[in-house]
Order: structure tokens, then sequence, then C-alpha cells
């Protein structure tokens, strides 16, 4: 596991910020600092939140967006299987490259050879 998750490590880890947030919500949304902004110094993940008009709220809110996208991280990634090209698609390609180098040597000046 490559980040703590549980909620105690995350607000340890974790620098909060407040600032106002713009949108609707009138006078008392744009007086009071509502918008939370969490970094995540271990990961350098940030999240911004600033849907509700409730900075507490708010703060829970982005505190699990923030555990979202650090389970997220934590999984294994899948590794790629390649494909095999089949035979025809290798065969196609290859008459293509064919004719574009025959219009190539078509392009170029011809060559005298004295004797």
């Amino acid at each position: 596991m490559k980040y703590k998750v549980d909620f105690k490590n995350l607000k340890k880890e974790t620098k909060v910020f407040t600032s106002i947030s713009s949108g609707p919500g009138g006078q008392r949304r744009d007086k009071k600092e509502t918008a939370i902004r969490l970094h995540h110094i271990p990961s350098g993940v940030f999240v911004r939140i600033s849907k509700l008009r409730s900075q507490e709220k708010n703060k829970k809110l982005a505190f699990k967006i923030l555990k979202e996208k650090l389970e997220e991280l934590n999984r294994p990634k899948k590794k790629r299987i390649p494909t095999r090209i089949p035979l025809r698609a290798k065969l196609k390609r290859l008459k293509e490259k064919k004719k574009v180098s025959e219009r190539k040597q078509l392009r170029r000046k011809p060559q005298f050879t004295r004797m």
C-alpha cells in the first residue's frame, strides 16, 4: 500500500487551505471562506471543493474525494498483454510500404553512367 487512507493519517499528511468561493449563494457565500483546498503532501494530489455553503461540509466532502483518489493511486495497474498482429495485416502494411517506396523511386532524377 503506497498511501495510508485512514482519516487520522490523512489529516496529518494534508495541508488545508480555505478561500472565498465564487458562484451563486448570496452575500453569505461571498463574505465567508467556505471553499476548501486540500494538498496531500506525500502524493502531491490537490482537491478543491466549493459546492456547499458550509466550510465544515465542504471539508468532509473534500476529504472523502481525496480518500477516493488515493485509493485509486494505491490500486496496482494491470499489466498490458500485447496483441499479436495477424499475418494478413502485416502483408497489407508491407504492400502499402512497397507502393510508397516505388513512388519515391520515380521522383529521383535518372542517373547516367559513362562508359
